[in-house]
């Protein structure tokens, strides 16, 4: 039996699953790579692993809402840019209202 501490961090970390999905596509209306877009939101308050991170923007490629292409700039290494699709626009709408109908409810019975 799991003891309070660990349901308490499991629990969590399933609520961030979604959470970061959304946060994610958020943020991609301006093409990103990686580390930018793990700073930026991590700026915001949202640490995000890049071992989540990473395999989520491939799973969200994938899926058609992320669009991305490798560049390099200067001497720099090549980077790989990622930025929301059209079709990620009209999921991310859809779930920002979805988004806003869960906190509104939950907050309703919470506080």
């Amino acid at each position: 039996m799991e003891n309070s501490n660990e349901l308490v961090q499991n629990m969590t970390l399933e609520l961030r699953r979604g959470v970061i999905v959304l946060s994610v596509l958020s943020q991609l209306s301006k093409e990103q790579y990686g580390y930018s877009l793990l700073k930026s939101l991590s700026d915001q308050g949202l640490e995000v692993d890049q071992g989540t991170l990473y395999p989520l923007l491939r799973r969200l490629e994938s899926q058609g809402l992320v669009a991305s292409d490798w560049r390099i700039e200067g001497e720099a290494r090549p980077r790989r840019y990622y930025v929301i699709s059209q079709q990620g626009r009209e999921v991310l709408a859809q779930l920002k209202t979805e988004w806003s109908a869960i906190v509104k409810t939950t907050n309703k019975m919470l506080f």
